[in-house]
């Protein structure tokens, strides 16, 4: 029988709880995990699902990447988060479509990875 050590006591990681464990920079940034770089299977994917896609608007964004929106078929409001912030691409009052399935978010002709939040 082996001797099990305790876990040492680590720092608080902003971030990782959404999946930023080693993530310093967006832009660097090379994880196709949730919420981070769209990775091309999920984007066909989500396309090949269009009966999956919410409609909604925008309701809120923050500087650290969440986004708050308010699907129009339903009272439903869902938070997302994206890595980059979404790249400044969407604001508040902007329509948007969010996939059930596969986690992205249309915006336009642009797609995002997201998390929920």
């Amino acid at each position: 029988m082996s001797h099990r050590e305790p876990h040492t006591r680590t720092e608080p990681n902003p971030g990782t709880v959404m999946g930023m464990r080693g993530c310093r920079a967006a832009g660097e940034c090379r994880s196709e995990r949730p919420g981070h770089r769209l990775h091309a299977m999920q984007e066909r994917l989500a396309g090949a699902t269009a009966s999956k896609w919410v409609d909604a608007i925008v309701v809120e964004v923050t500087e650290d990447g969440f986004a708050t929106v308010a699907e129009f078929a339903s009272d439903r409001v869902r938070r997302v988060w994206h890595h980059d912030a979404f790249a400044g691409a969407i604001v508040p009052g902007a329509p948007v479509a969010v996939h059930d399935v596969y986690g992205v978010l249309a915006h336009g002709d642009r797609r995002f990875s997201v998390a929920p939040a």
